[in-house]
């Protein structure tokens, strides 16, 4: 993986590239790239083995021109801060292209989740909600799960919340238990967005989806419901992997029966009639469509030009670093854009928000026409940018989030 400080400079670059095009004067460009607001704090836990280890946190809010922000908390070890505000830039940018009335925002906790007890999650997780509570709101900034959290810890969070502030509302996180106000269909909204925006690249490109392998790198939550809506949609799954390893089959695998098996044994190898790879193996392995869907910066110089997929679809926020995406460019890959791709998971709590400021409760088939509706729109939206500007889809998303956020600082005099 490419070194974490490196991610920030990154998303410079394309916002640089993008507003270039855009014909922004260097000022406003500064203005885009620099986040408004950085909350970095330090919480000591007390451990089940009655130790005291403290943990470092953060909360960066990047632009709030287009409404509050919104964007996860990831707990990660090795978590850093120009992770989180590479990370938060790509949320303005991703909350921009879907048209959503939010800014961007992230964060999280330096710490390995698969390490702690339930019982030190919850410590953990309640002393940074504490922390963090006055920086965050309904109207101002509003968490949501990310890689290492889920809705238990969303409801957590949510409770101390109310503890600190003495204020019930549901809407302040999303993505929590449906019982507690989450949306239906949030869980799978992220893997659900990116086989919207696959559909609709087919579409665009003349492509066809049933009968393609995919290969998808991961299998957390946003891989499994990704791999769950091609295998439905009459692909053939090729390979999967996770931290442990990878597999593969040129036949496909079931991806149900896959996931019963990581249940089991704790890792996706070992699972019977495939073949063990590495956990990066999925990006090299023979594929009409490729879906990073793990971690930030897994496409890179070293490997880009051994994929062999005609097609991209960045699940994971960041899988592809600059000089990665100009070699599948001169390959003549379609990539499509992190900041288009897994816009699902935002859109779906965008939903929960305002299901909770209305007190309304959509179905999951109401969710799921609203969500492909979006992504749909926001797909035509960004092709269009980038026809424009003669650019590819990542630049042509860029350029459409930029130009939105810059009309609105304009209208509201911030330049």
């Amino acid at each position: 993986m490419v070194e974490k400080s490196k991610i920030w400079e990154y998303q410079l670059q394309y916002i640089k590239e993008a507003s270039d095009l855009l014909g922004l004067e260097p000022s406003i460009q500064e203005m885009i790239c620099k986040p408004k607001a950085i909350l970095q704090v330090s919480m000591p836990v007390r451990m089940d083995d009655g130790s005291v280890r403290n943990f470092d946190g953060f909360r960066v809010r990047h632009n709030d021109a287009l409404g509050p922000t919104k964007g996860g908390i990831r707990y990660y070890p090795g978590l850093d801060l120009n992770t989180e505000k590479a990370l938060a830039a790509l949320m303005t940018c991703k909350n921009a292209v879907a048209n959503l009335p939010y800014g961007g925002a992230k964060g999280g906790i330096d710490c390995d989740p698969k390490k702690l007890s339930r019982v030190e999650l919850e410590r953990l997780t309640r002393a940074y909600a504490a922390a963090i509570a006055l920086f965050i709101g309904i109207d101002v900034d509003i968490p949501a799960p990310d890689v290492g959290t889920d809705s238990q810890i969303m409801a957590w969070f949510m409770d101390e919340y109310h503890k600190v502030t003495s204020k019930l509302i549901p809407g302040v996180v999303t993505g929590k238990p449906t019982i507690l106000g989450g949306s239906q269909g949030r869980e799978g909204a992220t893997g659900r967005g990116c086989f919207f925006a696959t559909v609709e690249t087919s579409k665009a490109y003349d492509l066809p989806i049933k009968g393609s392998a995919v290969s998808i790198q991961g299998f957390g939550n946003v891989a499994f419901a990704a791999a769950v809506n091609f295998h439905e949609a009459g692909c053939r799954i090729v390979a999967v992997s996770d931290s442990t390893g990878g597999v593969y089959s040129e036949d496909g695998i079931d991806p149900y029966k896959l996931m019963e098996h990581k249940a089991r044994s704790g890792s996706v190898t070992g699972f019977p009639g495939t073949e063990t790879i590495s956990s990066v193996g999925p990006l090299t392995v023979d594929c009409n469509i490729l879906i990073p869907a793990a971690l930030e910066s897994m496409l890179t110089v070293e490997n880009s030009g051994d994929v062999k997929a005609g097609l991209v679809v960045e699940a994971a926020n960041a899988p592809t670093t600059p000089e990665g995406d100009r070699i599948l460019g001169e390959k003549g890959v379609i990539v499509v854009p992190d900041i288009l791709v897994n816009a699902g998971g935002v859109t779906v709590s965008y939903f929960e928000w305002v299901q909770n400021r209305t007190g309304l409760s959509w179905t999951a088939e109401e969710v799921d026409q609203r969500l492909e509706n979006v992504i749909s729109r926001a797909f035509k939206d960004v092709r269009g940018e980038a026809d424009k500007y003669g650019a590819s889809l990542r630049i042509g998303a860029h350029a459409l989030a930029i130009s939105r956020v810059v009309e609105a600082m304009r209208f509201l005099g911030r330049i």
